[in-house]
């Protein structure tokens, strides 16, 4: 989870309550999202009261159905605007172009946070995925295709870390990136329920050893 995910999630962009606001489609729509962003990851999406997100962003609900038309929509909106930016920005962004791909994606789990804020909420992107994939075929979609982005972008960089003599060659780019991404997922689910950033430090060392592994014989 990106630095500025957790900004919103601690409320660092609630707007002002110092008189009203000029008019701002824009800026509107932008505070409904990081609202909604917030109520959702601390109740759930079918639990998220929009009297909770209008009363956050400072607007009415007709400005909401404005912008979003329905509470679907306005949580698809979460899943393109929100968590798939955050997700490549962690995870894709530092893939590109990148020298040695196990050097970045060592640093993409690294900097995995441990803040209390996120041991306790997860994941927003497996929350959503585990209470609505079952419930609902536009999430279901939506999160599909970041997990399948996030997976084909970690493969892509490890078969060309390969041809580029950093990746071991016995390895199978896509089985690996889909382990990399079950054990960050399942480590930060295991934190979550335990409630204990431990079980999350712990979890980012035995990945970077992991991701160690995968180098050549004498590149570790």
């Amino acid at each position: 989870m990106l630095a500025n995910t957790m900004d919103l999630l601690v409320g660092g962009n609630r707007p002002r309550r110092n008189g009203p606001a000029p008019r701002d489609p824009e800026r509107t729509r932008e505070r409904l999202l990081q609202a909604a962003f917030r109520e959702v990851y601390r109740s759930g999406f079918q639990s998220a009261g929009l009297n909770a997100i209008l009363a956050a962003a400072g607007v009415t609900r007709g400005a909401l159905y404005h912008h979003f038309g329905s509470k679907e929509a306005l949580g698809y909106a979460i899943v393109e605007e929100i968590i798939a930016p955050d997700n490549r920005g962690q995870w894709l962004r530092p893939l590109q172009n990148c020298e040695d791909p196990i050097d970045a994606l060592i640093g993409a789990v690294q900097g995995l946070s441990v803040q209390p804020e996120a041991v306790r909420g997860g994941c927003p992107l497996l929350n959503l995925a585990q209470e609505m994939s079952p419930l609902d075929a536009g999430f279901r979609q939506r999160l599909a295709t970041i997990f399948r982005n996030w997976q084909d972008g970690v493969a892509a960089a490890l078969r060309d870390g390969q041809n580029h003599g950093k990746v071991r060659r016995d390895l199978e780019p896509a089985q690996a990136a889909g382990l990399l991404i079950a054990m960050v997922e399942g480590y930060g689910s295991l934190a979550k329920n335990a409630q204990d950033a431990k079980v999350m430090e712990e979890g980012i060392r035995n990945i970077v050893d992991w991701l160690r592994s995968m180098r050549p014989p004498g590149n570790h």
